[in-house]
């Protein structure tokens, strides 16, 4: 399992797809040391991408456990609603599936 990136970048102006491009091919042995887009993963013990795919979680799953994991460090409230919508997304669906079932 992976400890937080060392290295995190914002797209901007001054770092720029082809900046990516070169720092990726520099650590594709250990991409978790990258963070594009902030920081808001850097304190945490497993990155949310290593725990979505060591447990197999779906499309939904998976936005839920990264909005969760990132909320108080990115964009608060806005994030723990982006989750319940994922939450109410994959409720919907599990429901839908479990009617179809019964058919």
């Amino acid at each position: 399992m992976s400890k937080g990136a060392e290295t995190h970048y914002n797209w901007s102006s001054e770092f720029t797809y082809e900046d990516y491009e070169k720092t990726f091919d520099a650590n594709v042995a250990n991409i978790d040391s990258i963070q594009v887009g902030g920081s808001h993963y850097v304190s945490q013990k497993i990155q949310p991408w290593d725990y979505i795919i060591s447990n197999g979680l779906g499309w939904c799953e998976g936005n839920i456990v990264k909005y969760v994991t990132r909320w108080k460090r990115k964009d608060k409230l806005k994030d723990l609603y982006k989750a319940r919508q994922y939450m109410d997304k994959l409720i919907l669906t599990a429901e839908e599936e479990e009617r179809n079932e019964r058919i």
